[in-house]
């Protein structure tokens, strides 16, 4: 049988022409750079979004789960905790423009948060009278490590057409760690799914096939080439000569 064609659920998300003007987040550089360019375009397979903390990448990730119905926190739409609501009012005023077709599952892993959701998916399992959970999970999350929870959740709840949004997943991950997810990807992209993912993980990037958009200071989004994408040239730099940087520092 051929492989199905990389997914390619979501082509666009724009902002609400009536969206407000000023207030956070809606006056940082890459929600004005919507603003002004009509929205951004997410390509087939894996998007990547890099750029510094605090350049708006988790910000539009996030936003865009929110857009999709799925829980800030993280999980998938029919989960509906919230530990501490701390998403932004990006969501709400976002606009996704899907192409034909729907994907069979969707999930939104969120590093920061995924502990809440490991215990959110520990009490849905012990509910009477339900569908055992845990298996779907590979297990309880807070039996492992982060960084192993992160790959039982991708090796077991991710499929085949599925539309997946991380945010930072190498939050917990050693370079091992990372290169299993790497591949796990590229396992993903050839079941027809589509990924955005927020990284500053030079690893991930060098995903085969993968788009690199890279947020400048100014809040302007460019495509980029994993030889220009940030996180490459600095670490690249580092590793060469971490003399000169630490006595930059």
């Amino acid at each position: 049988m051929p492989r199905p064609a990389a997914g390619h659920f979501v082509a666009r998300m724009t902002l609400d022409p009536g969206a407000p003007a000023s207030g956070h987040p809606f006056d940082i550089g890459v929600v004005a750079w919507l603003r002004e360019h009509g929205g951004l375009a997410l390509y087939p397979g894996v998007t990547f979004l890099v750029g510094e903390n605090g350049s708006g990448k988790s910000t539009l990730v996030e936003a865009l789960a929110v857009a999709l119905g799925l829980n800030p926190e993280g999980g998938s739409r029919s989960f509906r905790f919230a530990t501490r609501s701390s998403e932004s009012d990006l969501g709400s005023h976002l606009r996704v423009v899907r192409r034909p077709g729907r994907e069979r599952t969707s999930f939104f892993l969120r590093a920061e948060s995924y502990y809440n959701v490991a215990t959110e998916v520990e009490r849905l399992d012990r509910e009477p009278g339900g569908a055992p959970l845990l298996p779907a999970y590979g297990g309880s999350g807070h039996e492992r490590s982060h960084g192993e929870s992160f790959l039982a959740l991708l090796r077991h709840r991710f499929g085949p057409r599925g539309l997946y949004l991380l945010d930072e997943p190498e939050a917990a991950l050693s370079v091992t760690g990372a290169l299993a997810v790497l591949a796990r990807m590229t396992d993903l992209v050839a079941q027809g799914g589509q990924l955005v993912v927020a990284t500053h993980s030079p690893v991930l990037l060098a995903l085969p096939g993968a788009t690199i958009l890279e947020i400048g200071d100014d809040g302007a989004i460019r495509r980029v080439g994993y030889d220009e994408a940030l996180p490459v040239r600095l670490t690249r730099g580092f590793l060469a000569d971490p003399g000169a940087f630490l006595r930059h520092l």
